[in-house]
Formats: C-alpha cells, sequence, structure tokens
C-alpha cells in the first residue's frame, strides 16, 4: 500500500520537482529514495505468458551490471529485483562492475550491503573506461554458460529470466532482449513503453528506431518470441560461449555507441539470430539527461563509422550521404574485425537488409524519395515567414522578416522546411532536415514542434492548391495574426490571405500524388 507499489507513479507536490533531485543522476533521486526497494510492480506480460512451458533444465546466468556513480537506492532497488524476481538456481552470479566512480557510498558502503547476497561480487576499473570495455571486463571474468546484461537502475518484472534463457537453450546462436518498459524519470510510474512489441530498427544516420512487426512475422500467439533487426542495447542474454566465438564487442569501440548495431549485425550475419521475447519484462530509467561527462566528443561518430565499415559494406555510403563529416573521421584499425568476419564465414550487408531488415526501408529509405516543397513558407498577407528560431520540442512557429528580405542573418533565424515523402513538415533542407516536425492538437491550437513519429497524425499536413496548409486530423488549417506575429490553426477559409502560403520550391508531381492519395 505504500508510495510507489505496483509500479505506480509517486504523488509528487511543487517542491518536489527541485531540478537539484536530479542533478547528480539524471533522474529524481528523491523519489527513488522514498520509495521501497522490493516495492511491487505490476504483471503486464500478455496473459499467455502465464501458462507457458520452459525446458526442465536451463542454462544458468552471470549477470552482468556497469555501473558508474549510480545512485545508492536505484543500483540496490536493481538488484533486491533481480534476488526476488529470479529463481536462485539460474543466477551462477551477479556482477556489479564499478566504471571508476568516485561517490563514496559505492565504496566500503556498497561492499558492505553487499555481502547479504552470497552471489554478488563487485569488481572495479583501475581507470574510466567507459560502458562497452567496462561490460567486456564483466563478460570476461563470468563463469555462467549465459551471460545477461542489465543496467544499473532496472527493475525486472515477474518471471523475467526463465523465457530469455529458454531461446537460448533452443539455440544457443541467440541473442534475446526483454521487453525494456519504461519506468518514468521523475515520479518512476512503471508502463511498456508506446507500441509496447515493435521490431528494433535504424534510420541511415544511425539513430536506433522502433518499426511495427509486419503481418507477415505476427505470431499466432502474440507472446511468443519474435525476429528483431537490431537491439536497443544495454539489455540482453547471449550464450557465452558463443558470445565470445563473435569475437564480444569490438575492443575498438570506444566508451559508449554503436556497440548495439556491431553485436546485432553480426550476430545475424554470422549465423546467429535475434529475438525480442515479451513474456520477459525489465523496467527501465530512461533518464532526463547524461549527469557525469563522457569523455572525448568525436567516439559516437568514430564507432558509427568503425562499424559502418567493417559491417555495412556499400550501405555506408548512405549514411556519409547525411553525414559527410564521418568521411574524414578515423576508424582505427579494423583488421581484425574483418578477419572475424571472413573467419566466421558471415553473409554480407546486403543479405541482411533482404532477409532480415527487410521492412526497414519502408519507414527508413536508404535513398530518400523526393520532397514535395521545401525552402522558405512565407505568408500572403503579411509577407513574413515561419521562423521555428532553432527550437526543440514545444516550440511555437512565428513570423518573422523573411530572411531573404534581408532580415539579418543571424544564427537565430531557422526558415528552411521541408515538406517530405512523409507528407510531414520539419525544419532543414531536404537532405538535412531535423527530427522535429509541424504539430498541432486542435483546430485552435498554436502549431508547434514536436519530436517526430513519422505516423501521421497530429504531424500530417497537405498543401493545396489555393495554398492553404490543411491539417487532416483537425480539419483546419493553418492562419495566423501578422500584427502579433503569431501562428495558429484556424477553421480553413481559403479566401482569408493569413491562410495563404507560398514554399519557395514545389515538385509539382510528388505534390499532386499527395493530394491525388487524399482525395481519394
Amino acid at each position: 500500500t505504500g508510495k510507489g507499489e505496483h509500479g505506480k507513479p509517486y504523488p509528487l507536490t511543487e517542491e518536489d520537482h527541485d531540478d537539484s533531485a536530479y542533478r547528480e543522476n539524471g533522474f529524481n533521486i528523491f523519489v527513488s529514495n522514498n520509495i521501497a526497494l522490493e516495492r511491487s510492480l505490476p504483471d503486464i506480460r500478455h496473459p499467455n505468458c502465464k501458462h507457458k512451458v520452459y525446458l526442465e533444465t536451463l542454462p544458468n546466468t552471470s549477470i552482468i551490471i556497469p555501473f558508474h556513480n549510480e545512485g545508492w537506492t536505484s543500483l540496490l532497488r536493481t538488484i533486491h529485483s533481480i534476488i526476488n524476481r529470479t529463481p536462485d538456481s539460474l543466477i551462477a552470479e551477479i556482477i556489479l562492475v564499478d566504471d571508476f566512480s568516485d561517490r563514496e557510498h559505492l565504496k566500503e558502503k556498497l561492499e558492505e550491503y553487499m555481502v547479504r547476497f552470497a552471489k554478488v561480487r563487485i569488481v572495479r576499473t583501475k581507470k574510466r573506461e567507459g560502458l562497452i570495455r567496462t561490460r567486456l571486463l564483466g563478460a570476461s571474468l563470468a563463469r555462467g554458460e549465459v551471460l545477461t546484461f542489465l543496467d544499473s537502475h532496472c527493475e525486472v518484472n515477474v518471471n523475467w529470466l526463465p523465457p530469455l534463457l529458454n531461446q537460448i537453450a533452443l539455440n544457443h546462436k541467440t541473442i534475446v532482449c526483454p521487453m525494456i518498459d519504461v519506468i518514468d524519470h521523475n515520479h518512476f510510474g512503471y508502463e511498456a513503453q508506446a507500441g509496447d512489441a515493435m521490431r528494433g530498427a535504424f534510420d541511415w544516420e544511425m539513430y536506433y528506431k522502433r518499426i511495427p512487426i509486419p503481418p507477415e512475422l505476427q505470431r499466432a500467439d502474440p507472446s511468443d518470441p519474435f525476429e528483431s533487426p537490431v537491439m536497443a542495447g544495454g539489455l540482453f542474454a547471449v550464450n557465452r560461449k558463443w558470445f565470445w566465438e563473435l569475437g564480444g564487442y569490438d575492443p575498438g569501440l570506444e566508451i559508449w555507441g554503436g556497440e548495439q548495431y556491431e553485436i546485432s549485425f553480426k550476430v545475424w550475419m554470422c549465423g546467429g539470430g535475434m529475438y525480442d521475447v515479451p513474456c520477459s519484462r525489465v523496467g527501465h530509467i530512461y533518464r532526463k539527461y547524461v549527469p557525469y561527462k563522457v569523455p572525448s566528443g568525436t567516439s559516437l561518430a568514430r564507432n558509427l563509422k568503425r562499424v559502418a565499415e567493417t559491417w555495412m559494406d556499400e550501405f555506408a555510403e548512405y549514411i556519409y550521404q547525411r553525414r559527410p563529416e564521418y568521411r574524414h573521421l578515423s576508424t582505427g584499425d579494423i583488421s581484425a574485425q574483418k578477419e572475424l568476419r571472413k573467419h566466421l564465414k558471415c553473409k554480407d550487408f546486403k543479405w541482411f537488409m533482404a532477409a532480415v531488415a527487410w521492412d526497414v526501408p519502408k519507414y527508413y529509405p536508404p535513398v530518400e524519395p523526393p520532397p514535395a516543397a521545401w525552402g522558405e513558407i512565407r505568408n500572403v498577407a503579411a509577407n513574413l515567414c515561419v521562423d521555428s528560431k532553432h527550437g526543440a520540442t514545444g516550440t511555437e512557429l512565428r513570423l518573422d522578416i523573411c530572411v531573404k528580405d534581408g532580415s539579418e542573418r543571424t544564427w537565430s533565424h531557422e526558415q528552411l522546411f521541408t515538406f517530405g515523402w512523409r507528407e510531414d513538415i520539419r525544419p532543414g533542407e531536404p537532405l538535412h532536415t531535423r527530427k522535429f516536425c509541424f504539430d498541432a492538437i486542435s483546430h485552435s491550437s498554436p502549431v508547434t514542434l514536436y519530436d517526430c513519429h513519422g505516423m501521421k497524425g497530429n504531424q500530417h499536413w497537405s498543401y493545396r492548391k489555393d495554398k492553404t496548409l490543411f491539417h487532416p486530423v483537425s480539419s483546419s488549417c493553418i492562419d495566423c495574426n501578422p500584427a502579433e506575429k503569431k501562428i495558429f490553426m484556424n477553421r480553413c477559409d481559403p479566401l482569408s490571405e493569413t491562410q495563404q502560403w507560398i514554399f519557395e520550391h514545389i515538385n509539382m508531381t510528388v505534390l499532386e500524388r499527395f493530394n491525388s492519395k487524399a482525395s481519394s
């Protein structure tokens, strides 16, 4: 009955929103400290999970948890949830790998606390190694038949482990991932991700994405494991010998980032497979921000290029077209990785795209289809342009003097937009749009930028012959008040010049295709 039980949000007052509660961890440590270490969680598995039968003898596992300056209660809650919700016989050991933390509570105090758990051991790096090498250190010391990687701010849910181990027992060349549920970084409420069971994917700038399971892959029983092209990252299980046969993680990857693509491409291309397992659920706190300094800013870009050059063959070019700055980066020596690929007789990336990730191009085409319109968007009545001021989610669009008309070209203006093939409007030129979209929630709301979701809805627009920007969901049009420079939704009135907008460039072929699709 306590606060936060059953994964319910902790009731916050205004004072509790104080930013200092976040500063050290990227989540609200005040709330974490005020809910039980052994709080209950809602069982949100598919009902079929309760009747599944797993193999009688399952392999045991070493659970590897890397951490750096983790909050005391969030780390302990991770451990308590594992001990309480996992059959003891399946845990070979729990290895906490400390990546050179400097907080007092993670030194002797932690050692003393963990003495009560016979299976927990703590190993520490000698210098700051970053997530990838910290995981590798834990894996190199592990004795279990399976390696299970978790993050240090998780809560595992009921019967989370047997479904993962079962899949590996059936085929040791399988990597398995649990469903990752969301623990809110503020009030610690526990819930499924939007869309719940979805396939892991990527766009051609190597951002991780989630896409629906296509009908061809939907199982009769939706609680059965399903194939996923790429993993989200931190939470997965793999047969230990197979992990090392695959070369572990590429030791040339620095600090953080790109490793989830490397292991995903490698397992699929080199004779294994990867599955998401709906009956295994683990809650994870997605932090508000990363509370510590990540050394050397280029490590992510360098890692991505290293993975692309090792595994993606001619498809790497699609990344460089969008990220020309990657062309000049050094990947370091990848001859050992190329050798491994040859030794394991891995298939090529073209095979991976055709056989495994065949549904990704529908959502993220390697070659962007041409946009319908792009450039400045000028209002007929006001002779002013839409300006998004380089804002992020929540920014309201405004009118401003058009840069082309000699408004001082300061960095503060952002007046180039692309009305692209997804029928949404994004800041930026066609090949370099930002990940924000024009969004409206009603027929009278402001027009704001919001993270693009690519699912039409509130971000679906239509540019009509009468020059109106029409919003099908609210059946209204973009209007403006030239004096106040405000932009908002209104009932469509094609005769009103405040609702008429002129795009600088238009591709009539594409635009007519959009409009004929809409009218049919």
